[in-house]
């Protein structure tokens, strides 16, 4: 099975600063991957022609399963929290997970967020700044695959650090009643070594991911729980699109 994450940054090139949707279905036909989870994703936004990202992303890949959980509704700069489950009609931002695959359970499941400002320094800059997080969320799967059943688990984690380790933790106790093998990717906003510390799980993929152009830092992450080995090293790509590459690898039960 085939498995990929990509933080699409709502289908926005940083070469043109444009979001061109057939340009975006090309990127996710390319990555021909059988379960993609995809972060940043917009639904009615103006700034991406008011397309639901998803639905594109699904037709370009051939993926007839598919979910879309919002974490924020409105436009950039008005942004609310969303609801989960119940959300509203209005444009709308979060997180996605497809399949080509049946899938036999979803779940969507809320992370904590901060509810205060917090002091994040950003790279180049001398002081820290006053930042507020905007909610989180996980999107789970059970995938029943041609050869066996996989439990995926996609989720795009805050920036600010030590709040995405402990976001990280309690996703890792939600999921522990679902099936193994788990695969668990996204975004984390971590750097490698600490993602398998926090949860214990094994990473599957050890890659540069950000930026893009000249990659130096891991911030999107694979990590799997269970009977699970790789049986195509993990790549990273440039797509053409978004401020971090994708990443792609396929996975296989132990002979």
């Amino acid at each position: 099975m085939r498995l990929a994450t990509f933080n699409i940054l709502h289908g926005r090139s940083t070469v043109d600063g444009e979001v061109d949707l057939d340009r975006f279905a090309a990127a996710v036909r390319g990555l021909d991957a059988d379960v993609l989870a995809l972060q940043e994703v917009d639904r009615d936004q103006p700034r991406s022609h008011g397309a639901d990202l998803t639905v594109v992303a699904a037709d370009a890949m051939g993926a007839p399963h598919h979910r879309f959980a919002a974490t924020l509704h409105g436009e950039p700069g008005l942004w609310t929290a969303a609801t989960g489950d119940h959300e509203p009609s209005a444009a709308r931002y979060g997180i996605a997970l497809l399949s080509r695959h049946p899938v036999r359970e979803w779940r969507v499941l809320t992370l904590p967020t901060l509810r205060r400002r917090a002091p994040v320094r950003w790279p180049g800059e001398r002081w820290p700044t006053l930042v507020r997080d905007e909610p989180r969320a996980a999107l789970a799967a059970v995938v029943d695959g041609p050869e066996f059943t996989l439990t995926v688990v996609a989720t795009h984690l805050t920036f600010i650090p030590g709040w995405n380790v402990r976001q990280l933790r309690h996703l890792v106790s939600q999921v522990r009643p679902l099936p193994r093998p788990l695969v668990l990717m996204g975004d984390l906003n971590l750097e490698p070594d600490r993602p398998q510390r926090a949860t214990g799980m094994r990473p599957l993929a050890t890659v540069p991911t950000y930026p893009v152009g000249v990659p130096a830092r891991q911030l999107d992450h694979v990590l799997a729980d269970g009977p699970l080995q790789v049986s195509r090293p993990a790549v990273s790509v440039d797509t053409g699109l978004s401020d971090h590459r994708a990443i792609v690898l396929d996975v296989a039960l132990p002979a």
